[in-house]
């Protein structure tokens, strides 16, 4: 063969493999198991989202579980025992939810938007499952220490 030929196949081979790399230099920006609670973190240590839709879905979700948690301090065995019971439903939906993204990205034929987008969702199923696991904890607390 001949140099050209062998240089061809070469930069063949790594425009192949480009995207593959791409995609692993793209990392996660935060380790969403090593937090205990995401409420904790300040502005500057939440997850980074490539759509500013997500960005304003995500705040928004903080505040409804910091709303929730306060008022959970103040409220009736009853309300709380109702919220279990939504917040318990609405978390098989999420893991449900979670499970297909990541299906989704193990299959390997998306589109770099289509990745891009699914990571995001997949980013905030593990945000979202966390801040309703962490509720759902202090909600079965008040629960128990209610009913003795």
């Amino acid at each position: 063969m001949l140099n050209a030929d062998i240089e061809k196949i070469q930069e063949s081979k790594l425009l192949k493999k480009a995207p593959l790399i791409s995609d692993d230099a793209e990392e996660e920006d935060i380790d969403l198991d090593s937090i205990a609670d995401i409420l904790d973190l300040s502005e500057e240590q939440y997850p980074r989202f490539t759509l500013a839709k997500n960005k304003a879905r995500f705040l928004r979700m903080v505040s409804w579980y910091k709303n929730k948690q306060e008022w959970l301090e103040v409220a009736p065995l009853s309300g709380v025992t109702k919220l279990f019971k939504q917040q318990t439903k609405e978390l098989v939906g999420i893991r449900s939810n979670k499970l297909d993204y990541e299906m989704e990205l193990e299959t390997g034929t998306l589109t770099p938007s289509q990745r891009s987008y699914r990571r995001d969702e997949l980013k905030m199923c593990k945000v979202h499952e966390k801040m309703a696991v962490n509720l759902i904890s202090k909600m079965q607390v008040k629960i128990k220490s209610g009913r003795r």
